[in-house]
């Protein structure tokens, strides 16, 4: 059903965002947040004092709304309508030369081979810290 077919009661029911979004789902086109709430205010037979106590409130229910977005600056359109385009900017990964790469190849072997998995034998400074320890036993210890 349309939402200008619709009766008040209906439309009091529905919140001023709903509206909002079959308004722009059957018009097909953009509106500017006072054009947007004036249908709405219309529809729903809202006083312009009405209007300007709540314009406010209804942009920020727009914003905070996922089904809409704000597109050029001043006009509301549904999300569904828009296609999100994602680039991913790999940096200058296309600049580097096929010599550059090698070197930075051996660098990274370089640096590997300083960090290998040869054993170390700690048991020399394990000793050398054990041999300043005493043991004490309970008994010697005042209270």
């Amino acid at each position: 059903m349309s939402i200008r077919k619709m009766s008040i009661e209906e439309l009091e029911l529905m919140s001023y965002t709903d509206i909002a979004f079959e308004l722009i789902s059957e018009d097909k086109k953009q509106y500017n947040t006072p054009q947007l709430f004036k249908e709405v205010c219309n529809l729903l037979g809202l006083s312009d004092e009405e209007f300007a106590s709540k314009i406010a409130d209804f942009f920020t229910a727009l914003t905070t709304d996922g089904r809409f977005i704000f597109i050029d600056s001043s006009y509301w359109d549904l999300k569904e309508n828009h296609v999100v385009k994602v680039v991913i900017d790999n940096g200058d990964e296309d600049d580097i030369s096929e010599e550059d790469e090698d070197e930075m190849n051996e660098d990274s072997e370089d640096i590997e081979d300083d960090y290998s998995d040869e054993s170390v034998d700690d048991s020399k400074d394990d000793e050398e810290d054990m041999k300043d320890l005493t043991i004490v036993d309970e008994e010697d210890i005042e209270e």
